[in-house]
């Protein structure tokens, strides 16, 4: 058997892995990579926020994705029925990027690890962990490729960015029931023949068909469009055919606003049904390995976190398991756990008063506040670590004594 050496290896070669394998190749530590899948492949989670923007840069691979002409994204449109609000990430409160981007990531994952390869890291694809031991402050991980040649790595610390995958998760037992159950989601893509001009074919939209049932449409400069529903399992009940063209096609029937736009446009793919999606584990580290984005947390598509998590875990996983190899002590509860935790309960704060209709409320009161508007749209934007905003550091606090206020305004 082919025996393999590295210091660190991470599982996964998705945004997380990537931005954890471009930190450290900026390090004197060895790095090697593992992914199941040939790239490219489709992936959801194709709507950025600004904060990954940050990670990006910092792991030095902003610079290639910038060449890639993926469509801009300046903010987000909330629609229910004749309503729009509009969050302007340039109006946000605090620092940080004000554009982020949209993007089809069978495209922006190739891109990402192609980057990684060319400067020298190797990546498995199509290749599965078969066996996975710790022993003597190691790991020892015997992989298999497409081709069933087995392969035995030693190393000193993995990072599991291994997503829905959940690898070591899976492995070591670590699955807990999730913070958020009973939801589902559908989604498709399209190649639009008649696309809008202006910000009606550039923007993502998030509709409101109904409290805790949604649409999204995500717009990507190559023309195609990516379309989904997310919402509870008793909503999707109501869509009874098996075929899931179908039940899609009556979906976009609820929609006030899109329906009959796509009527005429052909699914890229067969609609893909995801039950029950979000996922939550004990802990987040161990002795030598960390989980990262979807391998540890993930609450909702709704405000497109999925991928900021992704790649601020990925970082920071990457940065406290290079101190530690270099002799460093880290404390991993407060410099991981605690960190990721907090802004885990930030996003739950906003997922919980959006699926009960809080949130829905705050958004389209007549009379905006646009101070809380803007730190509402620091959140939105992924600072959910800015202890300087208010709807930060008080999250529930201040969400409630917001909706408090414009539910005693309706009442006057």
């Amino acid at each position: 058997m082919k025996q393999e050496f590295t210091d660190i290896m991470v599982i996964g070669a998705g945004p997380s892995g990537a931005v954890a394998a471009g930190y450290l190749q900026q390090t004197e530590h060895k790095v090697l990579m593992i992914e199941k899948e040939k790239f490219p492949r489709y992936a959801i989670g194709e709507s950025l926020i600004p904060r990954c923007m940050d990670n990006f840069e910092e792991a030095g691979l902003l610079d290639v994705l910038q060449k890639q002409d993926y469509q801009k994204k300046y903010g987000a449109r909330f629609l229910r029925n004749d309503q729009l609000v509009e969050f302007d990430f340039s109006n946000k409160f605090g620092n940080g990027w004000d554009w982020t981007w949209q993007v089809p990531r069978d495209h922006f994952d190739h891109v990402l690890a192609e980057e990684i390869q060319r400067k020298g890291t190797k990546i498995y694809f199509e290749t599965v962990i078969k066996s996975l031991v710790r022993n003597d402050k190691n790991w020892r991980i015997v992989i298999e490729d497409k081709l069933g040649q087995m392969t035995e790595i030693t190393a000193k610390f993995i990072i599991d960015s291994s997503g829905n995958g959940r690898v070591l998760a899976d492995y070591l037992g670590l699955n807990k029931p999730p913070k958020f159950q009973d939801h589902s989601s559908i989604f498709t893509q399209i190649k639009e023949s008649n696309r809008p001009e202006g910000i009606q074919g550039e923007q993502i939209v998030f509709e409101i068909i109904e409290t805790g049932v949604w649409f999204w449409y995500i717009p990507f400069s190559n023309g195609i469009s990516s379309l989904g529903f997310v919402g509870r399992n008793s909503w999707f009940e109501n869509f009874n055919t098996k075929n899931s063209e179908d039940v899609f096609q009556q979906m976009l029937k609820t929609s006030k606003n899109f329906k009959g736009r796509f009527h005429d446009e052909n699914f890229l793919f067969d609609p893909v049904m995801q039950q029950n999606f979000s996922r939550s584990v004990e802990k987040f580290y161990g002795e030598g390995f960390a989980l990262t984005g979807n391998s540890a947390e993930f609450l909702d598509p709704v405000f497109s976190s999925g991928v900021a998590f992704a790649t601020e875990t990925g970082l920071l996983s990457a940065k406290l398991a290079a101190r530690e190899l270099s002799g460093k002590l880290i404390n991993w509860e407060k410099e991981y756990s605690e960190y990721i935790q907090k802004g885990v309960d930030v996003f739950s704060t906003y997922v919980k008063a959006w699926y009960n209709g809080d949130l829905q409320e705050i958004f389209f009161h007549h009379n905006q506040n646009e101070q809380f508007k803007s730190q509402i749209c620091s959140v939105l934007a992924g600072y959910v670590w800015d202890q300087k905003n208010p709807f930060v550091r008080n999250h529930e606090k201040a969400l409630k004594g917001l909706h408090d206020l414009i539910v005693f305004d309706k009442i006057n």
